[in-house]
């Protein structure tokens, strides 16, 4: 049986993708109000870092596995999730920059304070990305069955059989 990393790596680009705007909204909402001093901003930035660089790793693992997946699965899909994939990349990477703003403006509060916030709102968009990247990661599994690339040869898949007898059945 083929292990892949694919499906282990995308779940932490994703997952931080839903959770940047919440952290980002918090930060920006105690910067606002002087709770923090704005180099707590980098908090958002090394997430927003992390999510770039683990969204990374997901394209690469993606990209090893296209060669088994695409003897299953139609070109037109895998094409579709890539472009996605791209998109989402595109979109982290100038969050990325923009979150950048905030501590490089130091000497500059409004617009600190400015482009933090307008970083809240990027993060809902790349957050948009990352749902068109997992709906159509997803449909690639559960549609057309990108999965099977993977399985043992004549393996049954999960759920089809006959069920198994257990010695207690008989009482």
């Amino acid at each position: 049986m083929q292990t892949t990393l694919h499906p282990l790596l995308v779940h932490l680009p994703i997952a931080l993708a839903v959770l940047l705007p919440a952290l980002t909204g918090i930060l920006w909402f105690a910067l606002v109000r002087s709770w923090l001093p704005l180099r707590a901003w980098a908090l958002a930035v090394g997430a927003q870092a992390l999510l770039l660089g683990s969204g990374w790793l997901a394209m690469q693992s993606g990209e090893a596995d296209e060669d088994l997946v695409e003897r299953i699965v139609p070109e037109a899909a895998i094409e579709a999730h890539e472009a996605a994939a791209e998109r989402f990349m595109l979109g982290a990477g100038a969050v990325l920059l923009l979150s950048l703003v905030p501590l490089l403006g130091r000497r500059h509060p409004r617009l600190a304070t400015w482009s933090a916030g307008a970083t809240c709102v990027a993060t809902l968009g790349v957050l948009a990305l990352g749902y068109g990247v997992g709906k159509a990661g997803g449909e690639l599994v559960y549609r057309h069955g990108a999965a099977a690339a993977f399985a043992t040869p004549g393996a049954s898949p999960v759920g089809t059989g006959a069920p198994r007898r257990r010695e207690d059945d008989d009482h």
